[in-house]
C-alpha cells in the first residue's frame, strides 16, 4: 500500500512539469534610419492561399499596434484597412516581412 502512494505522489509531483504550453512570442527587430529608431515586432501574420507574395499581418512600431494591413511583397506596397495604397518605407515593416518570410529574396 506504501509503494501505491509513493508512485501516486510522485506522479502528482511530475505531473504539472510534463504539460506544454504553447510558445507565445513576437518575432521583433531594431531598425536605425540616420536619426530615428524603431522596434518592430509582428504581432500576427498569415500568408495568402490565392497570392502567395502577400501577406496579412498585425504589426507594432515601438510598441505602438497598428490595424491588420495587407503587405504585398511582389509590387512592394501595403493596403490599408480604409483601402488605401502606400508603398513600403525604407526599413520598415513591409520590409521586415517580406525579408523575413522570404529567405531566398535576400
Amino acid at each position: 500500500m506504501d509503494r501505491i502512494r509513493y508512485i501516486i505522489f510522485f506522479a502528482l509531483l511530475i505531473l504539472p512539469f510534463s504539460v506544454v504550453h504553447p510558445a507565445f512570442a513576437d518575432v521583433c527587430r531594431n531598425y536605425a534610419g540616420l536619426q530615428l529608431h524603431h522596434q518592430i515586432c509582428i504581432l500576427s501574420i498569415s500568408r495568402s492561399a490565392k497570392n502567395y507574395w502577400e501577406y496579412r499581418a498585425a504589426i507594432s512600431v515601438d510598441g505602438v499596434k497598428r490595424p491588420t494591413e495587407v503587405y504585398n511583397c511582389r509590387e512592394r506596397f501595403k493596403v490599408q484597412q480604409g483601402g488605401t495604397v502606400l508603398p513600403f518605407e525604407q526599413k520598415g515593416p513591409g520590409e521586415m516581412i517580406c525579408s523575413f518570410f522570404n529567405s531566398s529574396r535576400r
